[in-house]
């Protein structure tokens, strides 16, 4: 059903001024229709509503959805200030806590301990939720590059909701894989379309809300790691984005050319290469979600914190935490 609506949404796209325009942040060199992710949003939305019972928490995770749809697609034609684009984010992850998609525990680094967040859950969910939101939407910087980490992350929610034996969850990660698998067929490398905010902030609220129904069911103490290791790949890129600007004295939500992407670029890799090695990533941190989610707590903390230091280690080889920045700095001088 993607495949088939993204021909439509492109001469939308066209037809409205919702396309992006290449500068020097960019990879592309000509003028692209984007707010692709429309034909994501509404194919997934079908299959969803067909697939599953239409209950009071789905209602209002499509309305939240919807809005962020809604404030994605006026943000491709228009360039939304970034602080009204906030405001929507964070209404729309609201809606959602007010339907009951709230991360209601947090479990311990040492031990078996779970601490019930009470009223908290409602403030760290929203966190959560728009924080993933802008990480998806941070990544979208090469053909195929968000869609398809997006599409990898959802087919490993998808294995541990299965693993968990949450059938409800596994049909929305799978619904959400497709959608976003669909889309590549026009969006990878060479694209013919760019999702856009629309695309990417979907993607980003919908792997958030997922997360949190895994997290919340899952069966071992350990769970709230699983998210963090299926979606690494664009937490990681934001957190680690965070702190150079920060080292760097610069603004943190100030724009560069140091992301993973920037990085393996710059090393010399082709689009497509730079896109597929980023997948592999994906894929292997989502292997060590599978694998945490069968271990006891004391083993699968273990996992995580080995992948954490290759991660770092990984990091700080490719000068992600200061060196790229610099590199980009001294670019944008010449």
């Amino acid at each position: 059903m993607t495949a088939f609506l993204v021909p439509l949404v492109k001469l939308l796209a066209l037809r409205i001024g919702a396309v992006d325009k290449p500068n020097q942040r960019k990879v592309h060199t000509r003028i692209m229709p984007r707010m692709g992710g429309l034909a994501i949003y509404a194919a997934y939305w079908v299959a969803t509503f067909i697939a599953l019972p239409t209950d009071r928490s789905l209602v209002v995770v499509f309305l939240g959805a919807t809005l962020l749809v809604f404030v994605g697609i006026v943000d491709d034609m228009t360039d939304m200030p970034a602080k009204l684009k906030l405001l929507g984010q964070v209404i729309a992850a609201g809606i959602a806590c007010a339907g009951g998609v709230r991360i209601q525990f947090v479990t311990g680094f040492i031990g078996a301990e779970v601490f019930n967040l009470a009223w908290l859950s409602v403030p760290v969910s929203i966190i959560w939720i728009v924080a993933i939101v802008n990480a998806i939407n941070l990544i979208d910087g090469l053909d195929g590059l968000a869609g398809g980490v997006a599409g990898i992350a959802a087919l490993s929610m998808t294995i541990v909701a299965l693993q968990n034996g949450d059938l409800s969850t596994a049909l929305m990660a799978i619904g959400l894989a497709g959608a976003s698998l669909g889309f590549l067929l026009y969006n990878f490398h060479p694209a013919s379309i760019f999702m856009g905010d629309t695309g990417s902030m979907f993607l980003g609220y919908m792997l958030a809300i997922i997360s949190i129904h895994s997290a919340s069911k899952g069966l071992t103490v350990v769970s709230v790691f699983i998210p963090i290791l299926i979606l690494g790949v664009p937490i990681f890129d934001t957190l680690f984005a965070i702190v150079r600007r920060s080292l760097a004295g610069q603004p943190i939500f100030e724009a560069d050319k140091a992301h993973l992407h920037h990085c393996l670029l710059r090393m010399g890799l082709s689009h497509r290469n730079t896109v597929l090695l980023i997948y592999a990533i994906s894929a292997g941190l989502s292997g060590a979600a599978l694998i945490v989610n069968s271990l006891t707590t004391a083993k699968g903390f273990l996992v995580f914190v080995l992948v954490l230091l290759g991660v770092l280690y990984g990091a700080h080889r490719l000068g992600i935490l200061g060196k790229a920045y610099q590199i980009n700095q001294k670019e944008q001088k010449k």
